[in-house]
């Protein structure tokens, strides 16, 4: 059975609202809208995951959180420091572990590593992510034991300006 990966930018984040850290660092309400967009997105498009991961960061938590709402997924989130600051062979090792039911499951993180790990899935080339921008990869066959670099074929790369173009 086919898997699939989306892998989800977490939306605009607000850098003027004195958090200590970046790891605290919220949401801007275009960021909000940008998330609740990707979650509906999903849902009409038929393509909800079977899970949601997103890095411990709050504006990538709080990004899953509202897509899941938004799009009336029924799936549970897990919250992993390993896609806060992140590498692809990291993000490799996570896909590897994952159960063999799942065949769709959606990555909430940031950048520059979503758009390394985008590359590195579909074997090269350059991509670029803004925030709240959803990436669909297709695995091989082989499916989460053999996920490495080239394994994933790009199917597309949606942005919420995009979509706010087309309603």
């Amino acid at each position: 059975m086919s898997r699939e990966i989306g892998l989800l930018r977490h939306g605009k984040s607000d850098w003027a609202a004195g958090s200590e850290t970046d790891h605290e660092r919220p949401l801007t309400d275009r960021g909000v809208e940008g998330a609740r967009l990707m979650g509906r997105f999903l849902r009409e498009i038929g393509r909800a995951p079977d899970q949601v991961f997103t890095s411990s960061a709050v504006r990538a938590r709080t990004t899953a959180e509202l897509a899941v709402a938004a799009g009336q997924w029924d799936c549970p989130i897990e919250v992993t420091r390993v896609l806060y600051v992140t590498e692809p062979e990291q993000v490799f090792e996570l896909l590897r572990g994952l159960d063999q039911d799942l065949h769709r499951v959606l990555l909430v993180g940031h950048n520059p590593a979503w758009e390394d790990m985008l590359a590195a899935l579909v074997g090269g080339g350059r991509f670029k992510m803004p925030t709240a921008s959803l990436a669909w990869i297709d695995l091989s066959s082989d499916g989460w034991p053999k996920c490495g670099p080239g394994a994933g074929i790009l199917r597309w790369l949606v942005t919420p300006k995009v979509l706010k173009n087309l309603s």
